[in-house]
């Protein structure tokens, strides 16, 4: 199924995405080509608000995207790695069977799946500004980042797929 198809059916319901993406067995370049696609994304979002915060602050918008992209291209998947290594080993804790690879490929996916959202912050940031739209649509992502996340996790963690 392409990208874009999974992620319109993970918002009727994660579970069943991350179950069929499991079992398409454990694929690395899978898992990092989605956390990349939501790196790339994710910068794309800041851009609004950065040519927003450049224009009021008399700031060089080069500036402003590039440490932008420093961060979320090069830094943040560094990051990403090492939250869905906690998580995995805290669920090992709680009783999961799972594998590190299906934490990640948990924790990429529901990144991936939150973007369309994250893309809205950014234009609401970019043409509104910070005030409540900006915060209902920020926590709108959160709320919805979690609960993929959450269910992807606990579908991943079962330990019932063919992955290592």
């Amino acid at each position: 199924m392409p990208v874009t198809a999974d992620i319109t059916a993970t918002y009727r319901g994660p579970g069943r995405v991350m179950d069929r993406l499991l079992a398409a067995g454990q694929r690395e370049d899978r898992a990092l080509a989605l956390l990349m696609g939501f790196c790339a994304l994710m910068f794309v979002a800041q851009m609004p608000r950065l040519a927003r915060e450049a224009h009021f602050t008399g700031q060089e918008l080069n500036m402003l995207m590039g440490g932008a992209l420093l961060g979320w291209v090069f830094m943040a998947p560094l990051g990403l790695y090492a939250l869905a290594a906690l998580t995995h080993l805290i669920a090992r804790l709680l009783g999961g069977k799972g594998s590190w690879y299906g934490a990640r490929l948990a924790l990429f996916w529901a990144l991936l799946a939150s973007t369309p959202l994250l893309l809205l912050h950014g234009l609401v940031a970019g043409f509104i500004g910070s005030g409540p739209a900006l915060q209902l649509v920020g926590l709108i992502w959160l709320v919805v980042f979690l609960w993929f996340w959450g269910r992807c996790l606990w579908r991943a963690e079962r330990g019932d797929y063919d992955a290592v």
